[in-house]
């Protein structure tokens, strides 16, 4: 289906190309979201408009969190930093233990975790940095979480599946969340909020599914919000369980993992470039070195091709796992 892209368009783009400072770039971005005609054929180009939309935001607000959060900050470190929330004794330390290299503190007792707590995951090959968080409870939430939350590019809402009153710990922590100008969203991002209200992409990890009622319990809670977020029934005993959880993750990120080889050679597999779904041949140029991307001129892909080596242009929108040789002259 043809784009029909309309001349306020064209002449947003422009500006976004020329803008020299982040509030200008934002602006023009802005500006081409709301012009962009909304069908079909547009809908990778309003997603990539959306994801720039995303990056720049949470950019603008890591440079400020130090002042803004009460000097509690935690730098990004991987391919993207996913935050731990929900209610007390949802399980997210015990969570972070299983998914991480962290050693959180671990017990029956609420309140447990006083500050937040970085570990690493690994998703085959890709490092993702996971952060565990205090609950978040009625009538108390550290003053620094809602801006940590904020600036991560992505959550978990950890419930206990358990527990019999997930209905009510689930709407309570996105209630204190959104009154702290937090969203979280899953299918679908909502869209005209109040200014200062961040979105934020979410996965329900339905936690301690080995234990007594919890099934009967989450498919309660399907009835009510099943179709808004994807749902990911987990238990710490369950490695399967914790694997497609480490995939929803990935996935959640938008990510994906480029390799690649010089003529004649082979891929290195062990040290991918990471890209978001939507990225071009000509993203990865700029990835690997700028004057790569000036000199770009084609390149043979192996994995999304029609056909192995088959050639194509900068604005090839890669795949998970493609294996690319640059041409560039």
């Amino acid at each position: 289906m043809p784009a029909n892209l309309t001349p306020e368009f064209f002449a947003a783009e422009k500006q976004f190309k020329s803008a020299t400072s982040s509030a200008e770039k934002m602006a023009a971005l802005q500006e081409m979201l709301r012009s962009i005609p909304k069908h079909k054929g547009t809908e990778k180009m309003q997603a990539d408009i959306k994801r720039r939309i995303s990056r720049m935001r949470k950019e603008q607000a890591r440079k400020g969190s130090p002042r803004k959060s009460g000097g509690i900050y935690v730098k990004k470190c991987g391919e993207g930093q996913v935050v731990l929330v929900g209610p007390p004794n949802s399980g997210k330390s015990e969570l972070l233990a299983c998914l991480t290299n962290a050693e959180p503190q671990v017990a029956d007792y609420p309140f447990t975790t006083r500050l937040p707590l970085p570990g690493m995951m690994l998703y085959e090959n890709v490092q993702i940095q996971l952060i565990d968080l205090p609950p978040v409870a009625k009538g108390y939430i550290e003053s620094w979480l809602p801006q940590i939350v904020r600036v991560a590019d992505a959550a978990l809402l950890v419930l206990s599946a358990r527990n019999d009153d997930i209905l009510s710990q689930y709407e309570e922590t996105l209630r204190i969340l959104k009154e702290h100008k937090v969203v979280l969203f899953g299918h679908d991002e909502p869209e005209n909020l109040a200014v200062g209200v961040e979105p934020l992409k979410a996965i329900i990890v339905a936690n301690k599914m080995d234990l007594p009622n919890a099934e009967d319990n989450l498919e309660i809670f399907k009835e009510f919000y099943g179709d808004l977020f994807e749902i990911q029934k987990v238990s710490s005993v369950d490695e399967d369980s914790l694997d497609r959880l480490k995939r929803s993750v990935f996935e959640m990120l938008s990510l994906l993992r480029v390799y690649t080889k010089a003529p004649g050679k082979a891929p290195d597999k062990e040290n991918p470039f990471v890209l978001h779904r939507g990225d071009t041949l000509f993203d990865l140029a700029e990835a690997i070195h700028k004057d790569i991307a000036g000199s770009l001129k084609t390149a043979k892909v192996w994995g999304s091709g029609k056909f192995d080596g088959q050639l194509v242009n900068k604005d090839y929108e890669l795949v998970d796992e493609d294996i690319v040789e640059i041409h560039s002259g």
